[in-house]
């Protein structure tokens, strides 16, 4: 753990949990959460208990900032921030550019034109476009006997993220996922026009912290180690690349692919 807050446990732990439960400090919450972060770890980590940690400390549905958090007791300020800092000015141009050389694809074409804002009517907001064109790079790979049907890119990406139109019922969606790993819920006027973005766990919504396609996909992303979550199986290959090549989390100890390895060695080299 990077933070040193002194952790609760006991009947304090207890105390602290069912106090912020009830608080409209924000502040008060932050504080207890982070001092319960043990707690929680111990929750999440146990297969037997982690499906509870949203009923145990449902802040998390009302107060933005806290997976952030959690994150950062985790692995500290310098990889938290890590996403933010490389992505829009190193990564996003290098995976567009090299996303040009792809087999033509309508669906890919979309995105180019999304993620470069040049079209008036894109199939998404430009910070996500670029988002999925990544998944492009770095498709699903199909895994023997588990997974004999190999789903497209464009079938993950429904898997990464989902939009609803402002004023259907977050509730009614909710309940017609079903179970899933966690995804990115936009809500907006139309897919290049998002006004809110959800953290989806569980069938509950979490607020994210910032309202732009970058940040919640920093939390999305975030997400999976605050809940001890492990990555959609299709969607694999994008996740470690993200953690290894973007945040450099577990370098060499985490298994990658060789398609991981290229992108990584061709984006690294790029000159754009």
């Amino acid at each position: 753990m990077h933070s040193p807050v002194r952790q609760l446990s006991g009947d304090e732990c207890n105390e602290a949990m069912s106090v912020m439960r009830h608080s409209s400090d924000i502040t008060l919450v932050q504080d207890k959460m982070k001092a319960t972060f043990q707690k929680r770890q111990k929750v999440v980590q146990d297969r037997a208990t982690a499906s509870t940690v949203l009923d145990l400390f449902p802040r998390f549905l009302d107060t933005s900032g806290l997976i952030e958090q959690d994150f950062t007791m985790l692995f500290g300020k310098e990889v938290s921030g890590k996403f933010l800092a490389k992505w829009p000015t190193f990564f996003k141009p290098r995976i567009i550019a090299d996303c040009k050389n792809l087999p033509g694809s309508l669906h890919v074409d979309e995105l180019l034109l999304s993620a470069q804002q040049e079209s008036d009517d894109g199939v998404w907001d430009c910070e996500v476009a670029a988002i999925l064109l990544l998944l492009h790079l770095l498709p699903p790979t199909s895994k023997g006997k588990k997974s004999p049907v190999k789903i497209s890119a464009k079938d993950a990406a429904g898997r990464l993220v989902k939009f609803l139109r402002v004023g259907k019922s977050i509730e009614t969606f909710l309940k017609d996922t079903g179970p899933s790993q966690p995804f990115l819920l936009c809500v907006g006027e139309r897919n290049d026009s998002i006004q809110h973005f959800y953290i989806v766990m569980d069938q509950k919504a979490i607020p994210c912290k910032t309202q732009t396609g970058v940040a919640a996909f920093d939390e999305l992303f975030k997400a999976h180690f605050a809940f001890a979550v492990s990555y959609d199986e299709a969607l694999c290959n994008f996740y470690t690349f993200i953690q290894t090549t973007v945040y450099g989390i577990d370098v060499g100890s985490v298994k990658e692919s060789p398609r991981v390895k290229e992108i990584r060695a061709r984006l690294l080299h790029s000159s754009v």
